[in-house]
């Protein structure tokens, strides 16, 4: 049960970002949109590491990695 919890508010994060995205409220540049999906893919990682599902550990993974990547740039280093 607590799983399913998990992974679903893991998927819940990364969808408001999306349907935020596609209404222009963020940008792919906007820190809550790239934490939204940092942690909802990050959960999601987990909860198909838990599972052993190697291909959602690599789809997830990487979403998460790719979302970081954003929040660890210097604010003056937004567009490379």
């Amino acid at each position: 049960m607590l799983y399913q919890l998990v992974s679903l508010v893991g998927a819940a994060m990364i969808l408001a970002a999306y349907v935020a995205y596609q209404r222009g409220r963020m940008g792919r540049e906007d820190t809550l949109y790239n934490l939204l999906n940092f942690a909802g893919s990050g959960l999601l990682t987990w909860i198909a590491a838990v599972d052993r599902r190697w291909g959602f550990i690599i789809l997830e993974g990487s979403w998460a990695l790719l979302s970081l990547w954003p929040l660890l740039r210097p604010a003056g280093n937004a567009k490379r």
